[in-house]
């Protein structure tokens, strides 16, 4: 059976409290196997049938409001799809990978709007931005805590929610997986 991560967006933030251990509790109760959490920050592997994790993503999200009653994004990816997050990224090995993110995104973003995004965000900050397969790679080179590059400002101009990991974090997921 294949081996997923679903990336969890707005836990134990704004008033989103929850254990991983009820979450743990809440996936196993709707027949999802082998749950394991990686880093306390909502990171749930996870093993499923074969299916594009689109679908998953809709299926988690349900979960998140019908059980605990929070409106929460849930960016789920195969191994494959966590490893190319990881290697396609431009900036891994060139940056500092706690500065170094992926967001994973809930849709592809067009070329003609990644480049609207791009002038918006041009003069603001000195990060360095790429477009990946349902994900934004982004470089925080002075850090993400005094960045201007919010994920607020991202899903506005993007057009879609988003949820981002840095690469030390995504290379521990991916190594559990």
């Amino acid at each position: 059976m294949p081996r997923y991560c679903a990336f969890f967006s707005s836990l134990n933030v704004g008033g989103n409290r929850l254990t991983m251990e009820e979450l743990r509790y809440a996936l196993r109760r709707e027949e999802i196997d082998n749950v394991e959490t990686v880093i306390a920050s909502g990171n749930v592997l996870f093993d499923y049938d074969e299916r594009p994790t689109e679908g998953l993503e809709e299926l988690f999200a349900f979960i998140m409001a019908e059980r605990f009653d929070i409106d929460s994004f849930v960016a789920i990816r195969s191994k494959d799809e966590v490893r190319a997050a990881l290697e396609q990224n431009p900036f891994v090995g060139f940056g500092e990978d706690a500065q170094v993110h992926t967001h994973f995104l809930a849709s592809q973003p067009s070329q003609q709007t990644f480049d609207a995004f791009m002038a918006a965000y041009q003069g603001r900050g000195p990060e360095k931005l790429a477009l990946g397969e349902r994900c934004l790679f982004v470089d925080y080179v002075e850090g993400v805590g005094r960045s201007r590059l919010t994920p607020l400002f991202i899903e506005r101009r993007l057009g879609c929610r988003t949820t981002a990991r840095n690469a030390r974090s995504l290379g521990r997921i991916l190594a559990k997986m």
